[in-house]
């Protein structure tokens, strides 16, 4: 029986500048955001043993603005986040 392999999301090459903030922090730090889809996003950041596994992603310094994420992996600089409510 073959697995059932489940479909990406169509991802969207942004290449994006934006700023996470760390669940229950206040200091937004910069980050690239590499691609985007409607379930997620790729970002690299400077130093990636900082990531909590809850965080918020905006566009824009004003993380009111933003969408909570959970890291899903971690590979070098780069992280996978997925948008969570």
């Amino acid at each position: 029986m073959t697995p059932i392999r489940k479909k990406r999301e169509p991802r969207k090459s942004v290449r994006q500048e934006a700023w996470i903030t760390l669940e229950g922090g206040f200091a937004a730090r910069p980050c690239t955001v590499l691609d985007l889809s409607p379930s997620g996003a790729k970002i690299v950041v400077e130093a990636p043993q900082a990531l909590n596994s809850k965080l918020r992603l905006a566009f824009s310094r004003d993380a009111r603005s933003g969408r909570n994420c959970e890291v899903v992996w971690r590979e070098g600089k780069m992280a996978g986040l997925k948008f969570t409510r």
